[in-house]
Order: structure tokens, then sequence, then C-alpha cells
């Protein structure tokens, strides 16, 4: 759970005009993976605008400098989701949730963010 919270913050950290959502999944996945557990690839954050999940897709692992540039006025939701196992999932019986396929035990936060001219401010604090 604290690994989960602090990839969060450190990704939040990442967001303002210039960087990319590239710099954001990079700086999320090595800090997850330098503290021994993986990062949930088949999920991620999403823009979110007139529809709850919009574009772009916002992955929480990649390369520095790939993906589109963050903008002003930018509004989306940064999820991290980390697991102890395997990041591979599938949905739960009910057909809503999801749990990884080796039932390891996994984190999720999640905050909505809205891109400032020198950074970002949190519209879920």
């Amino acid at each position: 759970i604290r690994v989960t919270k602090k990839a969060l913050k450190r990704g939040i950290k990442k967001v303002r005009p210039g960087n990319t959502f590239g710099d954001i999944g990079n700086t999320i996945q090595r800090y997850v993976e330098s503290q021994g557990f993986n990062v949930v690839r088949d999920l991620c954050g999403h823009g979110i605008g007139k529809e709850l999940h919009e574009e772009p897709k916002i992955l929480n692992y990649g390369k520095r400098k790939t993906g589109p540039e963050i903008r002003e006025g930018m509004v989306f939701c940064l999820e991290p989701m980390v697991t102890v196992g395997d990041w591979k999932i599938k949905k739960t019986p009910d057909g809503f949730g999801y749990k990884t396929k080796d039932d390891s035990l996994s984190a999720h936060f999640e905050h909505t963010i809205a891109v400032t001219k020198t950074g970002c401010q949190l519209l879920t604090k």
C-alpha cells in the first residue's frame, strides 16, 4: 500500500507542461520495480472530461519523453495499480472488478489532476 501511494506521489511530481505521459509512467514503473513489486499493465489512468474515461490513456509504465505531451488545461486521472506478483489480470466473477491472475495482493490509488501553467492541481484532495 505504501509503495502504491508513494508511486502516485512521484507520478504527480512529473505532471507539468512540457513533460510527457511516458515521463509519468516511467517514474511510476521505476519506483515500483525498485521496491520489488510490479505495475499492472492492462489497466491505466485516463483523461476525464465530458465522459469518465477519455483519451489519453496514461500508462503506469513506459519510456521517458514518449507519448503525448502534457499541456496546460488537461484534466486526467493518475491511478497506479501495484501487485506483489505477476501483473496480468482477469475480471472477477461479478464482471465488474479485476484481480491478478495469480491471485497476488495488489493496491490501487487514484487522483484527478488539472494541469496548470507551472504544474498541477489535485482535484480530488
